[in-house]
């Protein structure tokens, strides 16, 4: 079997350090220690920058290192992506841009060595605009969800690499059912033919332990099986050339179809129907427009700190509501997470020190605090206590 295993290492900006090194001390240095343990698997990571900035202040000097020497040993191969995990197709293309260079920025502080051919688009959310943009910026590859290249789920052949017709970017597809489970206990089960074959898999690198705790060691056994090999992306696609041209549906690694039939791709994040998240956007694009405007202001760099911490993805999808019991027995509904991003937007303008901004910060305050309101409101008397 030949395994081509993604790993997406993320944690918002603004959460609280606890809950960070919960995630580093559970699953990002297992990861590693595995890695570091089984000199012939190879797999492909895509790390924020901004966590990569926690991690740096948070002193894990050893866990840089030991990603360092990975991609010395050709073990682990490294992506680009956004920063601080927007979701791109709902930013401006310059906010694209600035935060696909600060990743690059980041990356080579920390991984000097570190070549990037593919790219993650945050929340894998496709739209043909940010696939040329990515295309522009020097990437030859990304990752998608099935989904994304059929509409529906199980009508691709996700072992073939593909070229979008659209960018001209090779793409390589995630097979959702794999992905979507514990999948070194998956893998562990499948039936002969599947062994026979490459199986691809996506996921946030915390399934493996924060979110499953894995105390048979699934994973470790499988790194350990001869049976299995593994590759980079980038291997893969060296050694499977795409076949042919296909046209790429904008879509997520959430998306359905029955959502893509309805051209809401990104629902989760941008629902007209949600009266929070779209007044949030009417905030963050207040926000962009005003801190762009004012890139002269003494306090620019800090508005415009705040204002990428505020635009990411967390922020709108703890507003979603959308019931995952299949899937994390949970709703995405949080007021104290979707607070965080809120307050960071409005920071953004309250930071900038140019008189001429007196009237937008009264409208932004106002805005501010309705949605505060529609918050709080929603919370008590509808997910307060649900089941």
């Amino acid at each position: 079997m030949l395994w081509i295993n993604f790993l997406h290492l993320y944690q918002p900006a603004t959460l609280d350090k606890g809950i960070i090194m919960g995630a580093i001390d559970r699953s990002y240095t297992r990861l590693i220690k595995a890695l570091l343990k089984n000199r012939e698997i190879k797999f492909t990571l895509s790390i924020s920058g901004c966590l990569l900035e926690k991690l740096e202040e948070f002193s894990r000097q050893e866990l840089l290192d030991d990603i360092k020497k990975l991609i010395e040993r050709k073990q682990v191969e490294l992506v680009g992506t956004a920063a601080y995990h927007p979701i791109l197709p709902l930013i401006p293309r310059e906010e694209t841009e600035r935060q696909v260079k600060l990743q690059e920025e980041l990356i080579k502080k920390y991984f000097p060595g570190a070549k990037l051919k593919g790219f993650f688009l945050p929340e894998m959310a496709y739209s043909a605009e940010i696939a040329k943009i990515i295309k522009e910026l020097g990437y030859e590859w990304i990752i998608l969800d099935e989904i994304a290249g059929a509409g529906e789920l199980d009508k691709l052949d996700c072992r073939k690499i593909y070229t979008d017709s659209n960018s001209g970017l090779a793409v390589i597809f995630r097979q959702r059912e794999y992905s979507k489970s514990y999948v070194p206990q998956l893998l562990a089960k499948i039936g002969p033919a599947e062994k026979k074959t490459a199986i691809i898999t996506a996921t946030d690198a915390e399934l493996y332990g924060l979110h499953h705790n894995d105390i048979s060691g699934h994973l470790e056994k499988l790194l350990k099986n001869p049976n299995v090999e593994t590759a980079t992306i980038s291997e893969y696609i060296k050694n499977n050339p795409p076949e042919r041209a296909i046209k790429i549906m904008a879509s997520s690694w959430e998306s359905n179809a029955k959502e893509l039939n309805r051209r809401r791709p990104y629902v989760l994040w941008h629902n007209e129907k949600n009266k929070i998240q779209m007044k949030l956007w009417k905030l963050a694009n207040l926000a962009w427009e005003t801190v762009d405007r004012h890139q002269g202001d003494p306090q620019y760099q800090w508005a415009y700190w705040h204002l990428r911490r505020g635009l990411a993805s967390c922020t709108f999808w703890w507003a979603s509501g959308h019931n995952f019991k299949n899937l994390m027995s949970t709703f995405s509904w949080s007021p104290d997470e979707i607070e965080r991003g809120l307050n960071e937007l409005i920071r953004s303008i309250r930071t900038l020190d140019d008189a001429a901004t007196r009237a937008t910060k009264i409208k932004a305050e106002k805005l501010y605090l309705k949605i505060k309101k529609l918050i709080w409101k929603k919370h008590w008397k509808y997910y307060w206590k649900r089941k």
